[in-house]
């Protein structure tokens, strides 16, 4: 803080404020221009992102269970091919024991080609249920991907349009900060964040705080309007300007 500011009126303070204030609340605008779109935006990159993990989670258990189900009718051809071939030898036994191996080994590969089938048929339904899921959640994400275009679509034709205005907005507010001293940039801060419209400074309007509307007795609207000391709202907290400060500021 320069020794210039330090010896500012209580006058030049407020008007200062005031100032900034004013600037921070056309940059509020602004913001209020494209309300929850960056918030919406960012959920809607969050949710894809988070769609496409399982959909490439699907793909994966999809390939997997294909692939499961080939081997399964290959193993059923093999299974085929080995009882014709022991079906051929039946002809040529020479004694009971190979007769009751070849039926054995018949009887082995029917009961295969069987469990084969049966896991087939629960994984040709298991495979249809995850591919409907697949295609849901491919359906999800497109519809997903088309909103967030459009999102960022409105979103930025309103930064184009406003984009220089706002830089300069901001540095506006940056340089009128450096001549707020520093306590009274505290308490600004502090209670601007406090409420959503962002208001610090206000001015007195019909008698009540043009902040929280609360009514503000006469003795110390005298004392705001004489402007010897910064005076806040004992309701809200806000700092309190006359109308004098308007017509100082050229408006």
């Amino acid at each position: 803080m320069s020794a210039a500011t330090q010896e500012l009126t209580v006058e030049e303070k407020l008007r200062q404020l005031f100032n900034l204030q004013r600037i921070d609340s056309q940059i509020d605008e602004i913001q209020i221009m494209k309300g929850e779109l960056p918030m919406e935006v960012s959920d809607l990159e969050d949710e894809i992102a988070g769609l496409q993990t399982r959909i490439d989670r699907l793909q994966s258990v999809v390939t997997e269970m294909e692939s499961d189900l080939s081997k399964y009718h290959a193993q059923i051809k093999e299974a085929e091919m080995l009882i014709q071939r022991y079906q051929a030898q039946l002809d040529n036994v020479k004694n009971n024991r190979e007769f009751e191996a070849l039926t054995k080994e018949l009887e082995m590969q029917r009961l295969d080609i069987q469990l084969k089938e049966k896991k087939i048929r629960a994984g040709e339904i298991e495979l249809d249920n995850k591919r409907d899921t697949l295609k849901g959640t491919e359906d999800r994400i497109e519809k997903k991907k088309k909103e967030l275009d459009a999102k960022k679509v409105e979103l930025n034709q309103i930064i184009e349009k406003t984009d220089q205005e706002e830089k300069t907005l901001r540095g506006q507010s940056m340089a009128a900060r450096e001549h707020v001293e520093e306590r009274l940039i505290r308490a600004y801060d502090k209670v601007r964040t406090s409420y959503r419209n962002g208001l610090a400074v206000v001015t007195v309007e019909r008698n009540s705080c043009g902040g929280c509307f609360n009514k503000i007795p006469p003795q110390l609207q005298l004392e705001i309007a004489q402007h010897r000391k910064i005076i806040a709202c004992e309701h809200c907290g806000r700092i309190l300007v006359d109308s004098l400060i308007l017509g100082i500021d050229g408006e």
